[in-house]
């Protein structure tokens, strides 16, 4: 193994829970250090916020990230071609969204992914509705001009961030799951640049249920429904103490 590594810290901003990173951003930040061009991201810990974290690359050509001895999370070289259903309208995503904000399911956290009280400078604003008469969640929304990387795109470790939430809201409303669940593993492929400040699309659909773990689809595209990005994902509920 390589003996490179690069110390990098979350800030708190971009929290999921609190005191814990946004699991879609941090999985953004690990396969854009890893080699290989398709990864698979698994979180064996949870990644704090605002405290150094050790960032190396491993000989696989994926990447890990590491807090003293635990490994928190990795990126591993896994392809991943996305099966998507075609994006439901700007309309029916916005209907979706304002469902959504008018009725939320409880549990809601500060995320910066889907947290209800961020604006379109300070979060990704991830507030899937059911989509009536499709198996769908999903949400109208526009990334704000503070989001852009130098580019005047959306970072892709934000592209990622926005595959991650909608997972969650699948669980929730499609398959009837609690609040608290977790992103296990991500895998996602980003299609083309996503531009800020124009109107974007988030869904979700279910992929696989067994116990307290499930599999869902989760995809990105434009108002006019051009796949920007997808991935699937692994969201597991934790134990009942």
């Amino acid at each position: 193994m390589t003996t490179d590594f690069e110390t990098i810290t979350v800030p708190e901003h971009l929290h999921g829970y609190p005191g814990v990173a946004f699991g879609g951003y941090v999985a953004g930040v690990l396969a854009g250090r890893a080699a290989a061009q398709d990864v698979r991201v698994d979180f064996r810990r949870p990644v704090p916020t605002g405290a150094p974290v050790r960032l190396a690359a491993t000989p696989d050509g994926g990447c890990a990230l590491t807090d003293g001895e635990l490994l928190l999370a990795a990126a591993v070289p896994a392809a991943f071609v996305p099966q998507v259903p075609a994006a439901p309208s700007w309309e029916q995503a916005r209907a979706a969204a304002e469902a959504y904000r008018a009725a939320p399911p409880d549990g809601q956290t500060d995320c910066f992914g889907c947290g209800l009280d961020r604006t379109p400078a300070t979060g990704l604003r991830q507030h899937c509705g059911r989509v009536p008469g499709r198996d769908l969640v999903a949400t109208a929304w526009t990334p704000g001009a503070e989001l852009a990387g130098p580019d005047g795109l959306l970072p892709p470790e934000l592209v990622w961030g926005a595959l991650d939430c909608p997972g969650n809201a699948a669980g929730r409303l499609l398959d009837d799951r609690p609040a608290g669940a977790v992103t296990a593993a991500l895998a996602a492929r980003l299609v083309r640049p996503v531009p800020v400040g124009e109107g974007l699309v988030s869904y979700a659909w279910m992929l696989a249920t067994e116990g307290r773990k499930y599999r869902v689809g989760t995809a990105l595209a434009t108002a006019t429904g051009e796949l920007c990005a997808a991935a699937e994902a692994l969201w597991v509920v934790p134990r009942v103490p």
